[in-house]
C-alpha cells in the first residue's frame, strides 16, 4: 500500500484529514519534523475526528530517518515545480507520496535530489499558485490506490 509523508507539515487540519484519510485506506502517515503544531492541538483533533486510534502515524526527526525507516521505497515528490503529471506514471505499493510545507512546498535541493520522473505534479487552471495539501494528497493517494486495484478495500477487482 502506497504511504503518504508530510515534510515539515505546517497546517493542523490539513494533517487530521490526512490521519483521516489514511485510516479509511490503510495506508501509513509519516510525518518528518519539525511540526508547525503538537499532534495534540484540537484543530488536528477535530478535522481527524476519531481516526486518530485507528490511522498508523509514524514521527520521523528528519527526512534522513524517515528514509532510512523506509528502504528500497521509491519517493514521489509533489511539487508545482513537477516536472511529470500525477496520473502519467505507474505506481507501485511500496511508494510513499512525499508532500511539503503548506507555505512554501518542498525545497529545491530534494526535489533536485530526486530523478525527474519522481518529481510529480497536479494540474491547475493557470495562474493558480497551489493546491490545499490534503486535497493534493488525497487525489494523488487515490490515482495510486486506483492503478492498484484498491487493495485492502473489499471491492472486488
Amino acid at each position: 500500500m502506497p504511504s503518504i509523508m508530510l515534510f515539515e507539515p505546517e497546517i493542523p487540519p490539513n494533517t487530521g484529514n490526512l490521519i483521516r484519510l489514511c485510516a479509511n485506506t490503510g495506508s501509513s502517515l509519516h510525518l518528518v519534523e519539525p511540526l508547525g503544531f503538537s499532534l495534540q492541538e484540537r484543530a488536528v483533533r477535530r478535522a481527524g475526528l476519531d481516526y486518530h486510534e485507528l490511522a498508523c502515524v509514524h514521527r520521523h526527526p528528519d527526512l534522513d530517518a524517515a528514509r532510512r525507516a523506509l528502504p528500497g521505497r521509491r519517493l514521489l515528490a509533489f511539487s508545482t515545480r513537477g516536472s511529470q503529471r500525477y496520473d502519467q506514471i505507474r505506481y507501485r505499493e511500496d511508494d510513499v507520496l512525499l508532500f511539503g510545507p503548506e507555505t512554501r512546498g518542498l525545497p529545491d535541493e530534494l526535489l533536485d535530489s530526486l530523478p525527474a520522473e519522481q518529481r510529480l505534479y497536479l494540474p491547475m487552471a493557470p495562474g493558480s499558485r497551489s493546491l490545499n495539501l490534503a486535497n493534493a494528497a488525497a487525489v494523488a493517494f487515490f490515482e495510486a490506490w486506483r492503478q492498484l486495484g484498491f487493495p485492502g478495500s473489499g471491492e472486488k477487482p
